[in-house]
């Protein structure tokens, strides 16, 4: 057995990208549009998974998005996403100047919580153990719910 992809429906591919892609970082690797299904398929790696891309079955954010409107809620009860990143705290300016909330900060050195615009929560679990505690994220209070 091995882990292939996890699937998040998404309310506005656009922001969704935006978010996965431009602050987050990942890669899309494959995209596919049916219009007799009325949706649209985007598969994203992770920066060091993208040369495996889907033909070598990385493992893959799968981005569902359904033409005609629905009406997702309460992203947090499909769990989180996870990664692991080299600098946990230089993603987390990174995502804090896009614009991103960090619900729950990097104060341990190594464990931050964000949500995608669809409310999905994103764990951040830094490389090769933690980090020394360092300002601001040491005392920097949660935000909302992670």
């Amino acid at each position: 057995m091995r882990y292939l992809h996890t699937m998040v429906r998404v309310a506005d591919l656009d922001a969704s990208l935006d978010f996965y892609c431009n602050k987050l970082g990942l890669k899309e690797v494959h995209r596919m549009d049916n219009e007799k299904g009325r949706y649209t398929l985007v598969f994203l790696a992770a920066p060091g998974d993208e040369r495996a891309g889907i033909s070598e079955k990385a493992p893959l954010v799968e981005l569902t998005y359904n033409w005609d409107p629905e009406d997702y809620k309460g992203g947090r009860n499909f769990g989180h996403l996870a990664y692991e990143v080299d600098d946990i705290y230089a993603l987390c300016q990174k995502l804090m100047d896009g614009g991103v909330t960090i619900n729950r900060p990097p104060r341990d050195g190594h464990m931050a919580f964000v949500r995608s615009p669809d409310g999905i929560s994103i764990e951040l679990l830094q490389k090769d153990g933690s980090k020394e505690p360092a300002e601001p994220w040491a005392s920097m209070a949660n935000t909302g719910s992670w």
